[in-house]
């Protein structure tokens, strides 16, 4: 699997979470949350995360550590490890993200982050 120039990929996304690529062990996702929003307090218990920032800033709640994210910037979440990514400024978080194992269903692409909220109580529910 290939994704060529994901970095442009990346700027270019408007949606809160677009999975671009799905395998048996990992999933790469670009996200792109808006100023003043955040992911969402959450712990994924099966699936490590790791997040890169290519443009943006924000800060980065992490096992009840807040701490800077800015450009350039890459974290690892270990799978159990409550989390949470907030926007600073007036400029969009862009993030590049990984998943390992996929977390999402391949092709999700989630329009607004009320988008994504409202799939993940969905797929709560089942």
């Amino acid at each position: 699997m290939h994704i060529k120039d994901l970095e442009s990929k990346a700027m270019e996304n408007t949606t809160f979470r677009t999975v671009l690529a799905t395998s048996k062990h990992t999933q790469v996702v670009v996200m792109d949350v808006k100023p003043g929003e955040d992911i969402g307090k959450e712990i994924h218990p099966n699936e490590d995360q790791v997040l890169y920032l290519i443009s943006g800033r924000g800060t980065i709640y992490m096992d009840g550590k807040e701490m800077d994210f800015n450009k350039g910037d890459c974290v690892l979440v270990p799978a159990g490890t409550e989390h949470n990514f907030t926007t600073i400024g007036d400029e969009s978080m862009k993030i590049i993200t990984t998943y390992s194992p996929p977390h999402h269903p391949d092709g999700t692409v989630h329009k607004t982050k009320v988008d994504a909220e409202a799939a993940e109580l969905e797929h709560d529910a089942h």
